[in-house]
């Protein structure tokens, strides 16, 4: 069964925390520095937030899977359209580790389809730092990852 994914950049982790904690009747299920997430089943979203050097609001869509037969499927109807802009196997992203397929539809809004494999440490992997999840200043030397982006300020899944 899938579950829907949001991802919300927001610039007061502590004041969007108190205020998504209120509207969902809960508290988050993960807590770190600058990220927050609620796995919620009613409705059944796994929706995040996070404070890092972008622009607040909506950073991206998704739909999480909890096989990998189901990330395939998503991959194929994704691959039909001719949709798929990264595909990222056993990254570290968003303190978790996941495989990925990620896709903008022709609004440019990024979407993440993911398999987590379970929780991470840290945001991105030292290893990956280069590459994923980076500052937005750091950004311009990175190469594509957690996500396509016209904008290479938004990159980060």
């Amino acid at each position: 069964m899938k579950r829907f994914h949001v991802h919300v950049n927001v610039t007061d982790l502590d004041a969007s925390i108190a205020f998504y904690s209120q509207l969902f009747a809960a508290t988050p299920t993960r807590v770190e520095a600058d990220y927050a997430k609620w796995m919620l089943e009613d409705p059944r979203i796994n929706f995040a937030i996070s404070r890092r050097e972008r622009a607040p609001g909506v950073d991206h869509l998704g739909f999480q899977v909890e096989s990998g037969d189901e990330l395939a499927e998503i991959g194929a109807r994704l691959a039909a359209a001719d949709a798929i802009r990264a595909t990222d196997v056993d990254t570290t992203c968003c303190y978790a580790r996941s495989d990925k397929y990620w896709s903008e539809d022709p609004q440019g809004l990024r979407w993440e389809s993911f398999l987590t494999h379970g929780s991470a440490p840290t945001y991105f992997a030292p290893s990956d730092a280069a590459a994923c999840c980076v500052p937005a200043a750091a950004v311009a030397a990175a190469a594509p990852c957690c996500g396509p982006s016209a904008s290479a300020a938004s990159r980060c899944g």
